[in-house]
């Protein structure tokens, strides 16, 4: 149970409960994190609006890098309830999600590609703290996904990192988006 309780559907304004539906639709279940938010409504706005704009930038890094690395995040950070939507997210995005199993050693797993590893060791060294990233760790991300790969890449893991905390810090954990192998909410 979250450290403050989410704002309940009644006791939620117009513009909150329309968000609600639709996320309901999107996701089986309002997310927690935003129902939380909804105690302040101009960042649950601004938090709304900025998520969506992120979701319809991101079309450089391919879905299954970008996806692997904020997942990392997630782990590195021990935040369950991103672990359990972006478990979703990836197989939503028809990714194998049984390779999440082996994440710890995707540096010798044939499970992961050279793309694949080279965001997460990105993702591993933007989460350090301090951070890690080294001049030739972007100049290799640079080669392999270009300026706005990178930016991208690491506007996303940096976003992770925020989201992580956030929910780490308000207590909200996994709210049972998967379970187990098998996602809970269907496929859209």
């Amino acid at each position: 149970m979250p450290r403050i309780p989410a704002v309940k559907t009644a006791d939620a304004g117009f513009l909150l409960k329309l968000f609600y539906k639709f996320a309901g639709k999107r996701f089986g279940a309002v997310p927690e994190p935003m129902a939380v938010v909804a105690h302040h409504p101009g960042l649950f706005k601004a938090n709304g609006l900025h998520e969506l704009l992120v979701e319809k930038a991101s079309k450089s890094v391919p879905s299954n890098v970008r996806e692997l690395a904020v997942y990392r995040v997630a782990t590195q950070l021990g935040c369950s309830w991103c672990i359990d939507f972006g478990t979703m997210l990836q197989l939503h995005d028809g990714l194998d999600i049984d390779r999440l199993k082996n994440i710890d050693d995707y540096a010798k797993s044939p499970a992961f590609t050279d793309q694949e590893r080279l965001a997460l060791a990105y993702a591993d060294a933007m989460t350090a703290s301090p951070v890690t990233v080294t001049d030739g760790q972007v100049a290799e991300l640079e080669r392999e996904f270009g300026r706005k790969g990178v930016i991208e890449l690491t506007y996303q893991i940096a976003l992770e990192n925020s989201r992580a905390r956030m929910n780490s810090a308000l207590g909200i954990a996994a709210q049972g988006f998967t379970s187990g192998d098998a996602c809970r909410v269907p496929l859209p």
